[in-house]
């Protein structure tokens, strides 16, 4: 039985949610990268058009959240005191 590709609203629930998990992340730079590997890999699998590509990817993208969230949790416990230079700078 073939997966049926996600739908554009689906797509974009994903999209934003892993968004939101990146923003929970205390320290700059792992935010950061968690944003930025997203909409990478949001941007890398937009143009696909057979369906059991895109079901692959959507549930791809739906594993790399639970672990995002797993992270998320983990990084909370262990983050540091001290901000960033980067972030002292953007304020």
């Amino acid at each position: 039985m073939a997966a049926a590709a996600p739908s554009k609203s689906e797509v974009l629930s994903l999209f934003r949610t892993l968004l939101r998990t990146a923003r929970q992340f205390s320290d700059y730079n792992i935010r950061e990268y968690t944003r930025r590997r997203a909409a990478d890999a949001f941007r890398e699998n937009r143009a696909l058009a057979d369906a059991p590509a895109a079901a692959a990817a959507f549930a791809d993208g739906k594993q790399q959240l639970e672990v995002a969230k797993r992270q998320v949790l983990v990084y909370s416990l262990y983050a540091p005191k001290a901000k960033s230079v980067v972030e002292m700078k953007m304020q």
